[in-house]
């Protein structure tokens, strides 16, 4: 009897990885096609193809075009935050995490592929205003939230003088793209160098301990 429950618990084990990887599979071959033809542009018998399953096995996983592209975009998008906003609180050197979390979140936000799926999904929000709505819940406002929450906290301890954290963390956020991100999206010039992603954020952080850091005016 025990060993059948093993073998009922491995087997049910074994199916969810298969589940998972096959699914895995999928978006990652609707992350080629939605990249290389646009929301648009792409269709459920090509992403079959490159994802190398049948177009049957597509609409087990996924009944249409919309939800196949709001899974992925806001599983990418969620992946994005977890990662890049790990924000030690009780690191007293708030400058040097945000100096980090700055350059990485700069270095993400240039590279061409990230540019690329942002206009996609701007594209395709206009006809479908929930895929824009899911993928702005699952990134910027995840982020938002994380960084938010790392800033109540440095409040608290007094290295950070904010009346309103949220707010903050969205300045921060817009102040190390300030000037880079538009142009990108227009196709205007070569993604940033390192040089150029330090200075954005270095400019940023001076900007936001002037209105926030602990000495800074109250609000």
């Amino acid at each position: 009897m025990h060993d059948s429950i093993l073998d009922q618990e491995l087997s049910s084990a074994l199916e969810d990885g298969i589940e998972s990887a096959k699914r895995r599979q999928i978006l990652e071959g609707a992350r080629k096609v939605f990249l290389a033809r646009g929301f648009d542009g792409a269709s459920m018998g090509e992403i079959a193809k490159v994802a190398g399953v049948s177009k049957g096995t597509l609409y087990v996983y996924f009944d249409s075009k919309e939800s196949l592209f709001e899974a992925l975009t806001t599983e990418e998008k969620q992946g994005l935050a977890e990662v890049l906003f790990k924000l030690d609180a009780e690191d007293p050197d708030v400058r040097g995490v945000l100096r980090k979390l700055g350059l990485s979140y700069l270095r993400r936000m240039g590279k061409p592929e990230h540019i690329s799926s942002i206009r996609m999904v701007m594209g395709a929000a206009e006809k479908f205003p929930r895929l824009g709505q899911a993928f702005y819940e699952a990134g910027p406002c995840q982020g938002i939230a994380r960084l938010k929450s790392y800033f109540d906290r440095q409040v608290e301890a007094g290295r950070l003088s904010i009346e309103d954290t949220g707010v903050a963390a969205q300045h921060l956020l817009d102040l190390c793209v300030s000037g880079m991100l538009r142009r990108l999206l227009f196709s205007v010039g070569d993604p940033p160098t390192e040089d150029q992603i330090q200075k954005n954020v270095e400019n940023a952080l001076r900007v936001f301990f002037a209105a926030y850091g602990p000495d800074a005016p109250k609000q």
